[in-house]
């Protein structure tokens, strides 16, 4: 079986080169624990091995065998624009890295769907250079699930997807999305990916859900790598465990990992130490 390089190389070569194509992973955590840069750093780093190799080689290396990276990496944003998003992950890693992907990571901004029937003036979140009346009418929108679909039906195909976020979908769809069919439409996803041989990065913050509501959407996902923050004494660490994972779950039992120690570094994401059962 084919693995798609998460893009964090101490994980990858734990896991036996990535995670498995076809898989829908659900990058769940505290805020500021660590999932959004591991989003961030995924994205970067997929989207570096095919714009350039060098640094692609400099900052992460050789890949694993069997894992081949994506053709293209895609970013799905219900609420936030490009230029947004590159800024964030500028704070997260080398500004290298991130101008070196400018082509090489393609940006959906799925604002206008998403903000349409909400009390969000116009003006806010439409480019600024489409002029009012060119907007498509209320009776003529497409919904967001729909919006998600046709993005996912035409890029998700042998590569790389980040969804940002589910938090969002759940909380902000209003009328286009209860929340009793979040899951429902993330089993859709999973399903279809499985297909498209490619890999869908998810991420949530569990703290806006309900310990029901989590365990419904770790269900409808292939896995779920959960990232908390940890503290012992004065020190706080951020800490990331997989909590369920088909063809990976199996291979960190193997070696009885229990927990990944995490830090932010230049290149993003990263495993600064495993812990073992002792």
């Amino acid at each position: 079986m084919d693995r798609i390089p998460f893009g964090i190389r101490r994980l990858d070569t734990t896991i036996g080169g990535g995670a498995p194509a076809g898989s829908v992973v659900l990058l769940s955590g505290e805020v500021g624990a660590g999932a959004r840069e591991f989003m961030y750093t995924a994205a970067v780093m997929n989207g570096l091995a095919q714009s350039d190799e060098e640094l692609f080689d400099l900052y992460y290396g050789d890949l694993s065998g069997g894992a081949v990276a994506p053709d293209e990496v895609h970013y799905l944003s219900f609420t936030s624009g490009e230029r947004k998003v590159r800024q964030e992950m500028g704070l997260a890693m080398d500004e290298e890295l991130v101008s070196s992907t400018s082509d090489a990571v393609t940006f959906h901004d799925l604002s206008t769907e998403f903000f349409q029937l909400s009390p969000v003036p116009r003006e806010w979140y439409s480019d600024r250079t489409t002029k009012l009346s060119d907007l498509t009418s209320t009776r003529d929108r497409q919904s967001v699930p729909t919006a998600l679909g046709d993005r996912l039906s035409d890029s998700a195909p042998g590569n790389v997807v980040v969804i940002d976020s589910l938090t969002d979908l759940a909380s902000g769809a209003g009328d286009d999305l209860s929340w009793e069919n979040v899951p429902v439409l993330l089993k859709g996803i999973s399903r279809a990916a499985f297909d498209w041989e490619g890999l869908i990065l998810v991420h949530v913050n569990n703290e806006t859900l309900s310990e029901r509501q989590h365990g419904q959407v770790m269900d409808a996902a292939d896995g779920t790598l959960l990232f908390e923050w940890e503290t012992g004494g004065s020190a706080r660490a951020r800490t990331l465990v997989v909590k369920q994972f088909r063809g990976v779950l199996s291979r960190i039992e193997e070696e009885d990992i229990v927990r990944f120690e995490t830090e932010i570094g230049d290149a993003g994401f990263d495993i600064s130490d495993v812990r073992k059962i002792r």
